[in-house]
């Protein structure tokens, strides 16, 4: 008989699986080692992390793109004298430390501005070959670290110049809370810029110094082990199948000091599609660190972890209880049947069929008894069927009884396995509103729902630059064409003209500029220019919507009401036409991009009314907040001291836990006072809080167990169970008489060896009524033979049946033994004899 077949392998299956999920239970659920913090602030850090170098990767990259923009339209254009250059560039973008023209001929430097660049850095190799004006590190005389963007000047019929722009790499201007500092780190995990420490002379006792000291100290440990954990590939530095963050990041634990432990959250920067865009930033190695010391907590809640012993306990004594049924109910009785079809089938027939008590084995059995009992006494049809007729009256009387056959132990089985799954997926562990969720969850909450706010006003503040930067480039062309003044400077001021329209010549070439930087930024999804009666002219992307010019007007507004999506538009007045104005419409879908990060929930953006402008999962264009989320909206939009301020509280509404936060715009730029509000509110079970972690593990183990019922159960009701009733029922119709229906095994297992052992015994049966009608044929030709002269004589239960010549026709044999006959023909050669 197979070892993998049967009812054995399920059994032993069970009780292997049985005992895995107790070990599993007693290791996630039962008592383990404290944490110094917890995995939620672990978290948390690494998220905000991952938001710097986000956000000082797109400032960094915004940079260059400018820098190379600037001067690729400059140098479309005609000659401009260096000082206007850099007036136009600084008055349009406020990111650049210091800036500089050189002559690239006679190495002299036409102008500059800011803080003075050093210029021993520029060799051949910097301005040549593969890797020619890549941005560059450079160390400056005061020690500070500043990164240096490079662009070309080309004019025709002049010498090439080289601008060169000077920025920090200081962490951004971001909120860190006020406990939280961050740094920017080197590949070899020096320090470039830090923020959020105190100065020492602003503390007011040695013991805040010894801790800033430790801070400091901690940090440099810490940005040394990120530096070296960055060096890994992305792909390898995360788990299998994991996604979210593009490059390298993670959590670190420093030392403790005062009751309170240094944690750090770290990121490399990367692009935000290495596989479409190569990022400039993503190139310098670069790795951001995000430190915060916590105060250290016990998990505590050590009488609910001992639950998870006690349930792997009771696992154990249920599942060798549901093994022991499905022993006692299906494997034993369904091995004595094989062992008694086997004994019948080899001819022993004197012992009764010792039959089950009930199920598809006591039906079998009676079968078995029934079959036994007509080999063994040799009845003939008559007595069989009357035999047959009360063994199956007595038979129907006893399948009524135990109609619940192979199924019940299967269902007491399940049970079993059930009284453990439930409790422990659904109850052991199940928290309410009182779960307790740690003070740094609401306050990163609150700061980095603020982060998200400042990163989407600077984006609409970079977009409205480009336009101004591009309605220049408008006007500009406009005063070529016109051939009015001797400056072509991007920055002449709208006095100096007097045009009041733009011509057809004109129009082309807007159209075509525009067209150009509708392709360069994804951010727009229509650019066009608007003149003062509304009328648009030139024009690129969607259809454009309507534009009103107005002083007391933003230039970055919301329009579209009771349509499909929110139109967000900004404007830039383009100089040399008075009145117009380049509107660009900025896409819904890039605003949404950047409130998705994870770790937040779901984020919104509101206009001052507290209308839905952008979300991160997707929303009704102006659709109302809740109730709860209007209240902290209007809370966050009071004015305190300097402006209005971000908040966070914690929502307890039932047994739901959340936590949400409110940042409204705050700085400088023409987004600074428009009434939005960043709205974030996420669940707190998706917070890795520990009794948000063992109900999911509790759940987890009472799926499995599920599993197991299910995989075990199935396995044995397809294998042995429906082909234990199919077996029933094919016995009981060959005990009632059914001779022809041949049985055939489905599986090679104990099963099977029942359903060969009856096939044979339907081969005898089958021989054994072919033998009594041959008996009966002669007994009637014996008795209806007249004057045949046929002699018969029964000697040890044999009969003759002879001609009248004396030749003998057939011969029939009974041993007395097996009930076997033997028909045959003998042809006696002397007359007379036998």
């Amino acid at each position: 008989m197979p070892l993998l077949g049967g009812i054995r392998p399920p059994i032993a299956l069970l009780c292997v699986l049985v005992l895995a999920l107790a070990g599993l239970t007693a290791r996630v659920l039962g008592p383990g080692k404290d944490m110094a913090a917890p995995k939620a602030v672990l978290s948390s850090q690494q998220y905000f992390a991952e938001d710097g170098a986000i956000a000082l990767r797109a400032s960094i990259d915004e940079r260059v793109t400018d820098l190379q923009r600037t001067a690729a339209a400059l140098s479309s254009g005609g000659p401009v004298k260096p000082e206007r250059i850099l007036s136009d560039l600084g008055r349009t973008y406020q990111k650049w430390t210091g800036t500089t023209v050189v002559d690239l001929q006679s190495a002299e430097v036409l102008a500059t501005r800011g803080e003075t660049i050093p210029l021993g850095w520029l060799d051949k190799d910097v301005l040549t070959g593969g890797q020619a004006l890549t941005p560059r590190m450079v160390r400056l005389e005061t020690g500070d670290v500043r990164l240096m963007t490079m662009a070309v000047l080309d004019w025709k019929d002049r010498p090439q110049q080289l601008l060169v722009a000077s920025s920090s790499l200081s962490v951004p201007a971001i909120n860190l809370g006020p406990f939280r500092s961050m740094a920017v780190v080197a590949r070899d995990g020096e320090i470039l810029g830090t923020a959020g420490f105190e100065r020492a002379e602003a503390l007011n006792s040695d013991q805040e110094r010894q801790e800033l000291s430790f801070l400091h100290k901690q940090m440099g440990l810490l940005s040394d082990r990120a530096a070296a954990k960055t060096e890994q590939h992305p792909v390898r530095a995360k788990e299998p199948g994991s996604r979210g963050y593009p490059g390298v990041s993670g959590s670190l634990v420093g030392g403790e000091y005062n009751g309170r432990v240094a944690t750090a959250g770290y990121a490399s920067l990367s692009s935000s599609n290495p596989d479409e865009k190569q990022s400039v930033a993503a190139g310098l190695g670069l790795t951001v660190v995000a430190l915060l010391p916590v105060v250290q907590q016990p998990t505590g809640e050590q009488g609910r972890e001992l639950y998870g012993l006690a349930a792997a306990g009771v696992l154990v004594l249920l599942g060798l209880l549901a093994a022991g049924v499905l022993w006692a109910t299906v494997q034993r009785p369904l091995l004595r049947l094989f062992l008694e079809s086997r004994r019948l089938a080899r001819g022993d027939l004197t012992r009764p069929v010792t039959v089950p008590r009930w199920g598809e084995a006591a039906r079998i059995g009676a079968a078995l008894e029934r079959l036994r009992r007509r080999l063994n006494t040799g009845a003939g049809e008559d007595d069989e069927e009357s035999t047959d007729s009360a063994d199956g009256a007595s038979g129907s009387g006893r399948r009524r009884r135990i109609r619940v056959g192979g199924r019940g132990p299967l269902a007491l089985t399940a049970a079993l396995m059930l009284l453990w799954c439930v409790p422990v997926g659904l109850l052991l562990h199940d928290t309410d509103g009182s779960v307790s969720v740690p003070t740094t969850m609401v306050n990163d909450q609150r700061d980095r729902t603020d982060l998200i706010a400042d990163r989407l006003r600077r984006a609409l503040n970079e977009a409205q630059a480009d336009l101004v930067s591009t309605s220049r480039l408008i006007g500009t062309d406009a005063e070529n064409d016109k051939g009015a003044g001797t400056d072509t400077g991007t920055g002449t001021d709208e006095g100096d003209r007097a045009a009041d329209g733009m011509g057809a010549a004109d129009g082309e070439a807007a159209t075509r500029l525009l067209e150009e930087t509708l392709t360069k930024h994804t951010r727009y999804r229509a650019l066009y220019v608007v003149d003062a009666d509304g009328t648009v002219g030139a024009r690129a992307g969607s259809e454009p919507h309507s534009w009103s010019s107005g002083k007391d007007l933003p230039l970055v507004r919301v329009s579209g009401h009771g349509g499909k999506k929110p139109v967000i538009q900004a404007g830039a007045p383009v100089p040399g036409h008075r009145g117009s104005t380049l509107v660009g419409e900025i896409r819904v879908e890039f605003l949404n991009s950047l409130l998705a990060r994870p770790g937040l929930g779901e984020v919104r953006v509101v206009d001052s009314e507290g209308l839905t402008i952008a979300a991160s999962n997707g929303f009704l264009a102006f659709e109302k907040l809740p109730t709860d989320l209007t209240d902290l909206v209007r809370a966050a939009g009071v004015r305190v001291g300097a402006g209005p301020v971000e908040n966070a509280l914690l929502i307890r509404d039932g047994n739901a836990v959340k936590v949400a936060a409110a940042a409204p715009f705050s700085g400088g730029g023409v987004t600074a006072d428009i009434g939005w509000t960043v709205v974030s509110r996420q669940d707190a079970e998706q917070f890795k809080i520990a009794p948000y972690e063992r109900e999911d593990r509790s759940v987890l183990a009472g799926m499995l167990g599920l599993a197991a019922i299910i995989l075990v159960l199935g396995w044995i009701h397809l294998v042995v169970v429906r082909p234990l009733r199919a077996l029933a029922t094919g016995a009981e119709k060959l005990a009632d008489g059914d001779l022809k229906t041949v049985l055939y095994p489905r599986y090679q297992d104990e099963v099977g060896a029942v359903v060969r052992s009856l096939e044979l015994l339907r081969q005898q049966a089958q021989a054994h009524r072919h033998n009594q009608q041959a008996r009966t044929h002669d007994n009637t030709r014996r008795t209806a033979g007249t004057g045949s002269g046929v002699d018969g004589e029964d000697s040890g239960g044999s009969g003759f049946v002879g001609s009248a010549d004396g030749d003998v026709d057939i011969t029939v044999g009974h041993d007395g033994v097996h009930g076997s006959y033997i028909v045959g023909r003998v042809v006696d050669n002397n007359a007379g004899g036998r």
